[in-house]
């Protein structure tokens, strides 16, 4: 997952039109999963239109920072989810090691 927000927003500005499903928290022990696409995206926000009939509401936005905080997950179709580790990310290992060459 990408570590800033404007990251976030430039990945997802590259799937604009694009097929995904939302997953998010939505209470305790509780998961809305929805399908849709991506429609739009602001400055703050990103608006999603869900596919027909799968929900009495047509279109939902969220936050980048939701996706920052794992408060939800994309996967968009044929990709692997937005929640995967980015590649200019390091891992604990690679932190270690950055912080004893320090």
């Amino acid at each position: 997952m990408p570590s800033t927000l404007a990251k976030i927003k430039s990945m997802l500005d590259s799937h604009i039109g694009k097929s995904l499903t939302v997953t998010s928290h939505v209470g305790r022990k509780k998961v809305m999963k929805c399908t849709g696409t991506l429609q739009e995206t602001f400055p703050a926000i990103f608006v999603v239109e869900l596919d027909q009939g799968e929900s009495a509401v047509e279109r939902v936005s969220y936050s980048y920072t939701d996706v920052l905080t794992k408060n939800i997950k994309l996967e968009f179709e044929g990709e692997e989810s937005a929640d995967t580790t980015d590649e200019n990310e390091l891992d604990e290992s690679e932190l270690d090691d950055e912080i004893e060459e320090f």
